[in-house]
């Protein structure tokens, strides 16, 4: 299939997308005209702290941009001020044009950090909404009826359990529907729970009789509990402005089983290697703890560097290991290079050589946090030798 490269890189992380042959030949024409699609992500900063789960659009964005395509970021000055009502109970406090603004810079600051600046559009609403009159705004409301509106999963339970719904509510689909129209986009990022809002964008466009924008739709991440969805209030969250030992210690404490989730949606590692992780973890050919590892360095290394990656696993190993491990434990002194077998019953970690097979077949020994699972593993340098959870021996030279 033509495209096959940069589709499978589009796709990775991605839930939906509406549609695969429309973007297809958005492709095909944009090698053909030698222009750039125009891909377009819409931002609200009703604050500034942003956290790896706001990114996930934007690094799929940062794709794009590595394909030679245009990213748009529309700064929401005007939605801000109505706030998205989606999956929302009650209607949300405005905020005033200064705190937009304000909120904007340091937002833009932190996305700076994944995408690419020189291949980035930074639009603001009132470009377009600023010098709308009466008439202008009664024809936009005019292409959607309430039936369309009644359909969005969040307008009608509104409705329906009796809870306030501004008719400036109503205006936020239709406002973000015809930024679309504003910046001429090929494509709209967003999170799952934004489809209604991407798809009315699509309609708007029709309207207008421009080409029609694709909408890829990417699920939310999950928090660092593998619970609720990543959230500052939630305490959760990995944040941009992190420090290198943060970002590491808070993804060391995710679930096993949200690694591949965080792998697809917030590192640069490619889809056939991620594929490939699952599989060892599915069929226990790896210590998911050498996985997890691994996701940790790529998380900060993306914003900080390898070095940095380097150093905040290191840091993390030393506070880990002096957390797990008791003050006063064995020691034996190491003759050479020696068997891990031998040395488990010469120091009595283990009562018989049979016991000592055992533990490392069962993945129960670990030297220096780093399970053994070789039987005729031979040991040269000291360390800290972890049987089962309660037995240790310090080796020494």
């Amino acid at each position: 299939m033509k495209f096959e490269k940069e589709m499978k890189l589009i796709k990775k992380g991605v839930e939906e997308i509406v549609s695969e042959k429309e973007l297809l030949k958005k492709l095909e024409k944009s090698v053909k005209d030698n222009k750039p699609l125009r891909i377009k992500y819409g931002i609200d900063p009703t604050g500034y702290d942003v956290h790896i789960g706001h990114l996930v659009p934007i690094r799929k964005m940062r794709e794009f941009q590595d394909l030679g395509h245009t990213g748009v970021i529309i700064i929401g000055d005007f939605t801000a001020q109505i706030g998205d009502p989606t999956g929302k109970d009650e209607s949300r406090p405005p905020l005033t044009a200064d705190d937009v603004k304000k909120n904007a810079e340091k937002y833009m600051e932190q996305l700076f950090t994944v995408l690419d600046e020189s291949k980035t559009e930074v639009r603001f609403q009132t470009e377009w909404f600023g010098e709308m009159t009466m008439n202008n705004v009664l024809k936009l409301m005019g292409k959607f009826t309430l039936a369309q509106f009644m359909a969005h999963d969040t307008f009608r339970k509104r409705y329906e359990n009796g809870l306030p719904l501004g008719m400036h509510e109503l205006m936020y689909p239709i406002l973000q529907a015809y930024d679309s129209v504003a910046v001429k986009a090929d494509v709209e990022l967003g999170a799952t729970e934004q489809k209604f809002n991407i798809l009315a964008g699509r309609d708007m466009q029709k309207y207008y009789n421009q080409s029609q924008q694709v909408a890829i739709l990417s699920p939310i991440l999950m928090g660092t509990c593998g619970k609720e969805k990543m959230s500052k209030s939630l305490n959760n969250y990995i944040a941009v402005f992190d420090s290198p030992k943060d970002k590491y210690g808070k993804t060391m404490s995710i679930p096993d089983e949200m690694m591949i989730n965080y792998f697809n949606y917030a590192t640069k590692v490619e889809p056939d290697e991620i594929a490939k992780i699952a599989l060892q973890l599915k069929n226990d050919e790896i210590n998911p703890k050498i996985i997890k590892q691994r996701l940790a360095r790529e998380i900060v290394k993306m914003y900080h560097g390898e070095e940095a990656s380097l150093k905040a696993e290191e840091e993390f190993n030393v506070i880990f290991k002096k957390k797990d491990i008791p003050d006063d434990i064995p020691e034996f002194s190491l003759m050479g290079t020696m068997k891990l077998l031998d040395i488990l019953v010469q120091s009595k970690t283990c009562a018989s050589g049979g016991e000592a097979r055992r533990m490392v077949k069962q993945n129960a020994v670990s030297i220096d946090g780093e399970k053994v699972q070789d039987i005729f593993a031979e040991i040269s340098e000291k360390g800290v030798i972890k049987v089962g959870k309660r037995r240790f021996l310090r080796v020494i030279k």
